[in-house]
């Protein structure tokens, strides 16, 4: 029994209980005395158990706020990109901290992930919430991993997440931004050009120096790119890319390379574009021309769609811009209308050349 009565103070009974660590071997115990009866005592012994209990799961099993610091701790060890584990580590803590903060993570349920991702998310996209999920699995995957649980309590969710085409700029719509964009010597014109003739993101164009630009072969070599967690790293797909430069690209490129003679970027700094603020200023010089407001990363799209338009096969587009899923090339193949053009050349269902009959009307006598 892990009760009895106090021998020191007669009348009133003590309540115990104590089991060891399984890892440890060390002996956790806990009592509570001065209790008025032995039902009273018996009540107790039973809390106590559950609370000797709890904390030996607690130094075996870990809560979430402690997974989380142990996650975010594994993802840096593993190499994961400094961006990538801000994305992680902050989704999850907006959404899931505050009501699992100290629950055991062995406890936590499909249900109430499924509730987080509804209540905390359900007003966003459904690729935001497809994200949330992927974050709370892959947090207790590595849970699983650890020995922590025996199976990942992540239910599986469908979310309808459309193909909804983004806007992009057509031709004209381009020629027309960059002539007036250089007739204006915007500063920020010869970022544009370069991000329309190349396709590459905009922490490439961050990261491009000299030395991976060829005129003679009119090449550049895209191993490296730049953002404000990482600094200076890979590229997103961890391959290096041959980007072939347009002739209407090289006489900007030449010049730049003569007025930027001591700088080994290609394309100037600007503090604007040092704070991420391209997309902003993208979007002001479209508005006040009354174009289509895109973002800085839709001249990417922009570049795909129209190399596409103009009939360059989808297989070349993908490895000079550097897809590496077929899944996401064929977005801008649908965007660019390759994939139905030229399937009505054959429609023939009347003759449009066909002379409409007068209807007279006739007057009564």
């Amino acid at each position: 029994m892990g009760f009895k009565e106090n021998k020191d103070k007669p009348g009133t009974w003590i309540a115990y209980y104590s089991k060891r660590h399984p890892i440890t071997k060390k002996s956790i115990s806990l009592r509570r005395k001065n209790l008025k009866s032995k039902a009273e005592a018996r009540r107790a012994e039973q809390v106590l158990i559950i609370k000797v209990e709890d904390k030996i799961r607690r130094k075996i099993i870990p809560d979430w706020e402690m997974l989380l610091s142990k996650f975010e701790t594994y993802m840096s060890d593993k190499g994961l990109a400094k961006k990538t584990i801000e994305t992680y580590t902050s989704c999850l803590t907006a959404h899931t901290l505050k009501p699992w903060s100290s629950r055991l993570i062995d406890t936590i349920t499909g249900d109430e992930i499924r509730n987080i991702i509804k209540e905390s998310v359900g007003h966003r996209t459904a690729s935001h919430q497809k994200n949330m999920l992927k974050f709370i699995r892959s947090a207790f995957e590595y849970a699983l991993d650890c020995g922590y649980i025996s199976r990942n309590p992540t239910p599986k969710m469908k979310f309808r997440i459309g193909s909804k085409i983004k806007i992009v700029l057509t031709s004209e719509q381009v020629k027309l931004f960059l002539e007036k964009a250089k007739l204006l010597d915007i500063e920020w014109y010869p970022h544009w050009c370069t991000a329309l003739y190349t396709g590459m993101r905009n922490g490439e164009l961050y990261a491009l120096t000299w030395d991976k630009v060829s005129f003679e072969k009119r090449q550049i070599l895209v191993d490296c790119a730049w953002n404000n967690k990482d600094g200076f790293k890979e590229t997103k797909s961890g391959d290096d890319r041959i980007v072939e430069i347009a002739p209407n690209l090289l006489p900007l490129l030449k010049e730049l390379k003569i007025k930027n003679s001591d700088s080994n970027f290609v394309l100037p700094r600007i503090d604007k574009w040092d704070k991420g603020e391209q997309a902003r200023e993208l979007r002001m010089f479209l508005t006040g021309m009354m174009l289509p407001s895109i973002r800085f990363h839709d001249l990417r799209a922009t570049w795909a769609t129209l190399m596409l338009g103009q009939g360059i096969e989808p297989i070349k587009i993908m490895i000079m811009g550097g897809w590496k899923d077929l899944k996401t090339m064929q977005f801008y193949v649908r965007k660019a209308g390759v994939d139905i053009k030229g399937i009505t050349n054959k429609l023939e269902l009347h003759s449009p050349y066909t002379k409409m009959a007068k209807v007279l009307t006739i007057s009564p006598k």
